[in-house]
């Protein structure tokens, strides 16, 4: 079971999430890639393996860990509109990683950590809209008959690679890296390359925006791990990020669908 969870789950979610990205767009896109498809079933496969208590710290740690996926989105969003894309990958990478080696010599608790998340997200959010400009879309070029399976062979690869060195570097490093940017990298990276810069900056609005939910997600298993068991925590975890994510989705209906104001028409006396 454990090792289904491992090699499946985790890529079905992958591609499922790319699909639907494509069909809805960049900002929806940037959304679903911010769901917990990688850190979810990290975090469920250490509790299976390791206990609820592990990974209640585990989920504690993947909180400070989406600090370094803010970093890593607008670091992105703005080596992105100067160079090419493997490049601007490899730097986004290494500001992200860098941010995990300094997230890991912290000792906070699991309010603690979400104050830091909202913070970051708030100030990535800023960062990124003050270059969203649009304009300059490129035609997307067809996908390749290997992209799907390689997002998903790369999801299995990750999920293996963290969880398997759990016992090794504990629940805290383990948390840290479970949301490490590997589908919103290949997602920013085929964007950036298909389309160009603009495209790409509204796909990682979309990832900071969709990084509420995840918070939402991490916190609810860090603290109702150990009273309520692993269903209990799982279950309201998944409702509170659909909750967030259906809850930026009506906002931004009732934004498009609200009438603009005409200027009221001046009469003489």
């Amino acid at each position: 079971m454990i090792l289904l969870l491992k090699l499946v789950l985790a890529p079905l979610l992958v591609v499922g999430s790319s699909l639907a990205g494509r069909r809805w767009g960049g900002r929806v896109a940037g959304m679903l890639v911010a769901f917990p498809i990688v850190a979810g079933p990290i975090l469920l496969i250490s509790c299976l393996e390791h206990g609820v208590r592990f990974g209640a710290r585990a989920a504690t740690a993947s909180l400070l860990g989406l600090v370094s996926l803010a970093v890593f989105a607008v670091v992105f969003a703005f080596a992105g509109r100067r160079w090419w894309w493997p490049l601007t990958l490899a730097v986004a990478w290494a500001a992200s990683l860098l941010t995990d080696v300094i997230l890991a010599q912290l000792t906070v608790g699991a309010g603690g950590a979400a104050l830091l998340v909202l913070a970051a997200v708030w100030v990535a959010y800023r960062l990124i809209a003050a270059i969203d400009v649009g304009g300059g879309v490129r035609a997307a070029a067809a996908a390749p008959w290997w992209d799907l399976p390689g997002r998903a062979l790369a999801t299995a690869l990750l999920v293996l690679a963290v969880t398997g060195i759990a016992e090794r570097v504990g629940p805290v490093v383990t948390g840290i890296l479970a949301p490490f940017p590997i589908a919103t990298s290949v997602v920013a990276a085929f964007v950036l390359a298909q389309q160009g810069p603009a495209p790409t900056v509204r796909t990682l609005a979309g990832v900071i925006r969709g990084l509420v939910g995840f918070a939402v997600f991490c916190l609810l298993v860090a603290v109702l791990l150990v009273p309520v068991g692993v269903v209990g925590a799982f279950g309201a975890a998944v409702a509170g990020v659909l909750a967030v994510q259906l809850g930026w989705a009506g906002l931004r209906r009732l934004r498009a669908g609200r009438p603009r104001r005409e200027p009221e028409s001046v009469t003489s006396p």
